[in-house]
């Protein structure tokens, strides 16, 4: 019964995860959602960047701590080992949601693409951005990244298999596949307000903090392998690309494991 529960949390954590990505993309793009990155009650412009900058910090700290290996050793020693993934996803889930809903847009229009085709092809590269974030995860381990797979083995009896690295596909050109996703999801956009302009930029900074602090842990799993890796192939730009036959069977070491 405990296994059966602990599952139960593992899929709702997922389905909360899965449904706060679909509507991020609607925000961020404005397409198909209640409230968008530039909908809503405009307050001053002091009041939205303190509060935005506070909602952004607050994902951010969250995401960022969460996922540390001093973190996660401390953390375990209260929540059952199969769901420390799950609670991850859950909260960074439930801190995104809590952005989408506080929100304040700031609507001064920075640059606004005239030609409808031009401004079609931009958010068509924004979905394009979206679908590297989503495929990359599933050239790793998707269900494991989301705590499915963590779930499912503990309902099976069954131990997770240890890390092992690879690197398939998008992580031969850029080793941050993920990460470069968001940041064309984030910029490409016909119209940029300024609350989507600081979104974007706060995001992409982000980022680089979050893939300096996800290298560190990888070179302590990994250790030379993802040395040689990194010496080899770039971090988001695709103008290096692996030696064929480099990579070795089993997971990811790549981004993904954090994002």
């Amino acid at each position: 019964m405990g296994r059966l529960i602990i599952f139960l949390y593992g899929v709702v954590s997922y389905t909360v995860f899965f449904v706060t990505f679909l509507y991020a993309i609607g925000f961020v793009s404005g397409l198909a959602v209640p409230k968008t990155i530039d909908s809503g009650t405009a307050g001053g412009i002091a009041e939205g960047l303190i509060v935005n900058l506070l909602l952004m910090s607050l994902f951010a700290i969250q995401h960022s701590v969460m996922a540390r290996k001093q973190f996660k050793t401390w953390w375990t020693q209260f929540v059952p080992k199969p769901v420390e993934r799950s609670t991850y996803v859950l909260l960074a889930s439930l801190a995104l949601v809590l952005l989408f809903w506080q929100w304040r847009p700031i609507p001064a229009v920075l640059w606004q693409v005239a030609d409808p085709r031009a401004a079609m092809a931009i958010a068509g590269l924004s979905l394009i951005g979206w679908l590297i974030v989503l495929t990359s995860t599933f050239l790793i381990n998707h269900f494991e990244l989301f705590g499915l797979h963590q779930v499912a083995n503990n309902l099976a009896g069954r131990e997770m298999p240890a890390p092992r690295f690879r690197t398939p596909l998008y992580y031969n050109f850029v080793r941050h596949p993920i990460y470069l996703g968001f940041i064309i999801a984030f910029w490409a956009a016909p119209t940029m307000t300024a609350g989507h302009l600081l979104f974007a930029a706060v995001t992409t900074a982000y980022i680089f903090v979050g893939i300096w602090l996800e290298e560190r842990d990888l070179v302590d799993l990994f250790g030379d392998d993802y040395r040689r890796y990194r010496d080899r192939v770039s971090m988001l730009l695709p103008w290096r690309k692996s030696a064929p036959g480099e990579a070795s069977d089993g997971r990811v070491a790549g981004v993904g494991r954090r994002s």
